[in-house]
């Protein structure tokens, strides 16, 4: 969809695609210096923000809104950089849990606290998609169905409520542009937890 139908100049779509790849190529070579991980990272971020974009269509259902989605995908994730960080490191990558310099008698305390913290990641990811998208979803379908009654409310109700839908146009731009970032947010944060486990940062 994105060739242009190999025309010379591009389209408005073609240039908006395009502009998202390479958005995405530089976030990856500035984070990991590796284009190995561009497909992974370039699938996810679609894949959210098309599931966020879906959600602003009337009478849809927005994946993301859903907290078994977000947080199966987060953990599904972070256990794959694990797996990740155990390919490439095998047992050495166990000191990420240890920061270096720890006195001895810390040890097992500090292993708790930073294997808590790692796992904090996964829900963090995905309840941070998940809290924005519904937040904003669920404004929208109070405000169109206090609209709605408002509009049906008779000549005058009606020329009144244009003032209020003027404001409820600029959440669903608002809305729009939380699609877009919540899908950026969580790729960029995926990008730094895949350079920890291969850097052991």
């Amino acid at each position: 969809m994105a060739n242009n139908n190999t025309k010379l100049l591009p389209s408005n779509w073609s240039i908006l695609l395009e502009s998202i790849f390479a958005s995405i190529n530089s976030m990856v070579r500035e984070q990991l210096g590796k284009e190995i991980y561009l497909p992974f990272i370039y699938s996810t971020f679609i894949f959210i923000l098309i599931a966020n974009l879906i959600g602003n269509v009337p009478y849809s259902y927005t994946i993301t809104s859903s907290i078994i989605v977000s947080i199966g995908l987060s953990f599904t994730l972070i256990i794959g950089v694990t797996i990740l960080g155990l390919s490439i490191h095998k047992i050495h990558f166990f000191s990420f849990f240890i920061p270096a310099g720890t006195p001895l008698a810390l040890v097992p305390l500090l292993v708790l606290i930073e294997l808590l913290s790692y796992i904090s990641r996964a829900f963090s990811l995905g309840i941070r998609l998940f809290s924005n998208i519904t937040a904003g979803h669920t404004l929208m379908k109070i405000l169109s169905t206090f609209l709605y009654q408002m509009f049906a409310g008779g000549v005058v109700m009606f020329v009144v409520t244009l003032i209020p839908f003027t404001v409820f146009l600029a959440i669903i731009g608002l809305e729009l542009a939380v699609s877009f970032i919540q899908a950026y947010v969580f790729t960029l944060l995926l990008l730094s937890y895949i350079k920890d486990a291969i850097e052991l940062h």
